[in-house]
């Protein structure tokens, strides 16, 4: 795989912006900086997108660069890898996450192999938009987590953002990229606000330590990152010093990252909300289990939706991980025997 961009020095001032927005401008530079770059989806013209991140590009750059796909998803992945084929940097929306199982074949069949299939002569530079994760009161095949499925699959980079400079950074980053990228956009975060600087680039393999702490490493991704940092700050209340770290990369992952905090706070608690079997959280675990086992002080914890399909949007509130459940398992880490309730 290549090497993506690294961080480049500040020289625009940043603008606030929501992560729709952000991502948007992502779109809309990149669009603007390299003609082979096109954009194909349900909706993502005239409508601009379910989530309006694509709002204003077709007016902006044509029907042939944004592209108003039927509603059939295999058709668009099978599409833009022609189009990867021949040269060009197709940006593919998948509407919803629970969407993406007709195009499945198309990812782990073609998109992920063709590089290795031609023994280096064909790249994919094609980017994959996934809105994922619940926490909007959708129902089912709305509120998904099929993140483990692709980042099981070698030959595909699996990223996800968490806040509006995030998103941007990482977006430019995978439409850069000459390996096939899914971008998984939590689609809960989508409003939330923060300050963006244009001229930052990411790098598509890093986890980030986003709050530094003594007690525990607490590894989030996409949604629950603000959760995660919303738990360190009830933990610094109750004098619990919690070490936060967005994974971003979930294919390839950054073990190093993670097993040096580790070494630091000698606990582990991971949270996502895909279910637990077989998921990121066993692979992190396991991970930190292999890469520093003498240094852990008690066993890990793994904070997940359960195992079932994504339920009625009433109940989903006591599906997703919370604050609570999260300060449960930190406080199971350092031995103490109190429950909250859980959220």
């Amino acid at each position: 795989m290549t090497t993506p961009a690294t961080t480049a020095p500040a020289t625009t001032k940043p603008a606030t912006m929501t992560m729709a927005g952000a991502l948007n401008a992502a779109l809309r530079d990149a669009l603007e900086e390299d003609p082979q770059v096109l954009l194909i989806g349900e909706d993502i013209g005239t409508l601009g997108g379910v989530f309006r991140v694509t709002d204003g590009l077709l007016d902006r750059f044509g029907p042939d660069r944004v592209i108003d796909s039927p509603l059939a998803e295999s058709g668009i992945l099978g599409t833009c890898v022609g189009m990867a084929y021949h040269g060009m940097r197709p940006v593919a929306e998948i509407q919803f996450d629970g969407f993406v199982f007709p195009a499945f074949d198309q990812i782990v069949a073609q998109v992920a192999r063709l590089h290795y299939r031609t023994d280096g002569a064909v790249r994919m530079p094609l980017t994959i938009r996934i809105p994922f994760g619940g926490g909007i009161g959708a129902v089912e095949h709305h509120s998904e987590s099929p993140e483990a499925y692709f980042a099981h699959t070698p030959g595909l980079r699996v990223v996800t953002v968490a806040d509006p400079q995030d998103a941007y950074s990482t977006m430019r980053a995978a439409i850069a990229c000459d390996d096939p990228v899914m971008v998984l956009e939590p689609k809960r975060r989508y409003w939330s606000k923060g300050e963006v600087d244009t001229s930052v680039t990411a790098d598509l393999t890093s986890a980030r330590v986003l709050r530094r702490g003594t007690d525990a490493t607490l590894v989030a991704y996409g949604p629950l990152v603000l959760t995660a940092l919303e738990a360190a700050l009830a933990a610094e209340d109750d004098g619990i010093g919690l070490e936060v770290i967005d994974l971003r990369s979930l294919s390839p992952l950054d073990r190093g990252t993670v097993a040096a905090s580790v070494r630091r706070t000698g606990r582990l608690v991971v949270a996502h909300e895909a279910p637990g079997s077989v998921s990121l959280s066993c692979e992190v675990i396991t991970s930190v289990v292999e890469d520093c086992f003498a240094h852990l002080e008690a066993a890990p914890e793994r904070v997940t939706g359960y195992d079932i399909p994504y339920p009625p949007a009433a109940l989903e509130d006591h599906h997703l991980p919370g604050i609570d459940r999260i300060l449960d398992a930190v406080d199971r880490t350092l031995g103490r025997r109190n429950s909250r309730e859980a959220t």
